[in-house]
């Protein structure tokens, strides 16, 4: 049987939901950016900085699945504006973390993407 579940949001509006509902579900310092993917109408990029003397940022790419799941996928990471090494212990519980707070959000917009 073929999944027909698909994605059928505009990605604006995707993109100016999760604008909204990804702050809530990050520490309350963390900065984050949404983004819509130019190349795939089912993908945004989503930028988070983290506050305080560490001063890293976290690029992701996110890209439905479905109109429940997405796929998470590290696409860079910085420190003071330099690429850093990404497989160290510290950065991998930061990237863990942030890509359990990205699926938290879009378990919030199931509403929306269910549309």
């Amino acid at each position: 049987m073929a999944k027909t579940d698909t994605l059928n949001v505009d990605q604006q509006k995707l993109v100016q939901a999760w604008a909204e509902s990804l702050p809530t579900v990050l520490n309350a310092s963390d900065r984050s950016e949404v983004l819509a993917d130019e190349a795939d109408p089912n993908t945004i990029r989503v930028h988070i900085a983290t506050a305080g003397h560490s001063d890293y940022s976290f690029d992701f790419k996110c890209t439905y699945v479905d109109s429940r799941e997405v796929k998470v996928e590290l696409v860079d990471v910085e420190r003071e504006g330099r690429n850093v090494d990404e497989r160290t212990d510290i950065i991998q519980t930061m990237v863990d973390d942030y890509v359990r707070h990205i699926h938290e959000c879009a378990q919030l917009l199931q509403a929306v993407t269910n549309s």
